[in-house]
């Protein structure tokens, strides 16, 4: 017989996750995944406001968020959000989800937006990462985790600023693992290579691809589908750790 809402108990870990970059989609699936999972779930992106929503959905599943507003390209709003959460319960998890995709030909890229996109996309990861860091090394343990983009590994044409900083960012991922995995921290770097089911990824395709482009169902990647594989990379065995774990919908060419 099916359990109603009332007889659900959370399991519940004397731990917190942190969520930086909780967005609408793809870090507000991470937030619900591992708040249902038990932990503690701090959540920042840089409008606070804008997270109601998602602090409304974890507390009527029983979970426990605690939502604040995050610059995370600002060194001393990173370490008190991690100090807090870490103040909390013990920082079990941090994930640097800051998202900063544009598009703009090489003559059209402004110093100011080649400087923001590297500031949102690479130098944030280092202080979340640096961060988190020095909350989990004197436990020896802990996960850091980073969410890379197909620019990660390939830079595509009017991607010069998005693509610099991902690659800038899966360097610091990749160095970090190098010298954190020995001591017990996981450090991995997850590849999302598709475009992402939102409503801003559908109308950035209808205008690029023209009227067919969602008639496929299977090329968009569902949020859920990214927050289960951070999951899966936190369940793996430290005999078994992956550095960098690529996902893309089955329908994808690459």
């Amino acid at each position: 017989m099916p359990f109603s809402p009332e007889e659900v108990t959370l399991p519940k870990r004397n731990a917190t996750a942190a969520v930086i970059g909780a967005g609408d989609f793809i870090g507000s699936e991470i937030a619900k995944k591992f708040a249902a999972e038990g932990f503690t779930v701090f959540a920042g992106r840089r409008n606070g406001d804008k997270l109601a929503p998602l602090v409304k959905d974890i507390e009527a599943a029983g979970g426990e968020i605690h939502a604040r507003s995050l610059d995370a390209r600002k060194e001393e709003e990173v370490i008190s959000f991690l100090n807090d959460a870490d103040k909390h319960a013990p920082l079990e998890v941090c994930i640097f989800n800051v998202g900063a995709n544009v598009n703009f030909p090489i003559l059209d890229t402004t110093e100011r937006v080649f400087r923001k996109v590297w500031e949102m996309a690479c130098y944030s990861g280092f202080l979340a990462g640096r961060e988190a860091a020095r909350l989990m090394l004197p436990r020896s343990g802990g996960n850091i985790f980073f969410t890379g983009a197909t620019a990660s590994l390939r830079g595509g044409s009017g991607f010069a600023a998005f693509a610099s900083a991902k690659f800038g960012l899966r360097a610091v991922a990749q160095a970090m693992a190098r010298e954190l995995g020995p001591k017990n921290i996981h450090v991995a770097h997850l590849i999302i290579d598709s475009g992402v089911d939102t409503e801003w990824v559908r109308q950035r395709r209808l205008e690029a691809l023209g009227a067919n482009a969602l008639d496929n169902p299977d090329l968009l990647m569902p949020p859920s589908s990214v927050a289960d594989a951070y999951w899966q990379l936190y369940q793996q065995p430290k005999s078994a750790w992956t550095f960098e774990m690529e996902i893309r919908p089955f329908g994808e060419k690459w």
